[in-house]
């Protein structure tokens, strides 16, 4: 499999409220040739399955929070190199989502690397327990996400579709992060959340949504958004992949995403 190499041929500013810690936090994402990084002061980390340090509430890397958001939408939108650079804790709210990221990088001018060899994948993937699946083959980018909650209201959702820059940036970007209102209490005495309010997060009530949505099935979106991101530590463009996830989290992501590291080899040619 081959896919073109591309990077960016500008700067992209994106500053607020991190989206956990509510301080302040500015990023900055400039054109690469080593794949993705992110730089922290001193401190520069390969985006890859190794370095990623928690995926409780969110995927850290390092000591930078809430990266799966842009990364999901550098995958998107078919940017393979980049070097970004990350004031503060974590990245930025943006609106709970990936489209003023998604929206920035299209806009963009870019600048061809030349291409990517990618060998291997010839079976399938797969991260599996009994609360989650995932799995993931050579494919031409379709994805599906199942989001099951039993007896608690949704029950059900899942949402599918054949990933292009275009369709992602309408219908899986401006999906937001989520949570149960019977989370509410727990996550406000941890600290967490205090970046967001009720235009940047959906509430899910015990029989349904407390707040606006802006999709019927805004959570299945907005998990198959945080499975773009994270399965994107594995360095492949998600366009040459067909994925299956069911109730997965970032920790079953970021397994699956090293265990698909594992199984490939990329080799770049400038």
């Amino acid at each position: 499999m081959t896919f073109e190499r591309q990077t960016l041929d500008t700067d992209l500013t994106f500053e607020g409220p991190g989206l956990h810690c509510g301080e302040p936090t500015q990023v900055l994402v400039s054109g690469g040739t080593e794949g993705i990084h992110f730089r922290q002061g001193t401190n520069r980390l390969a985006a890859i399955p190794e370095n990623v340090t928690d995926t409780s509430r969110c995927t850290r890397l390092g000591e930078i929070g809430v990266i799966e958001h842009l990364m999901s939408a550098l995958a998107a939108a078919g940017i393979t190199d980049a070097e970004i650079e990350v004031t503060g804790r974590e990245l930025p709210a943006a609106d709970g989502c990936a489209a003023p990221y998604m929206q920035a990088l299209l806009d963009a001018p870019r600048k061809a690397l030349g291409t990517m060899e990618v060998e291997g994948l010839f079976a399938r993937v797969y991260e599996k327990a009994e609360t989650h699946s995932v799995a993931i083959g050579r494919g031409e980018g379709w994805w599906r996400y199942e989001f099951l909650t039993g007896e608690r209201w949704p029950s059900v959702q899942d949402f599918e579709l054949r990933l292009t820059p275009e369709r992602y940036a309408e219908e899986v970007a401006p999906a937001r992060t989520f949570c149960f209102s019977e989370e509410l209490p727990h996550l406000e005495a941890a600290g967490l959340g205090k970046g967001l309010d009720a235009s940047t997060a959906l509430v899910l009530g015990v029989s349904g949504y407390e707040n606006a949505a802006r999709f019927p099935e805004e959570p299945a979106r907005h998990k198959l958004l945080d499975l773009i991101g994270d399965l994107y530590l594995a360095g492949l463009p998600p366009v040459l992949l067909n994925v299956v996830a069911e109730r997965s989290g970032h920790r079953a992501n970021v397994a699956a995403a090293a265990k698909l590291r594992s199984a490939v080899r990329v080799q770049a040619s400038g």
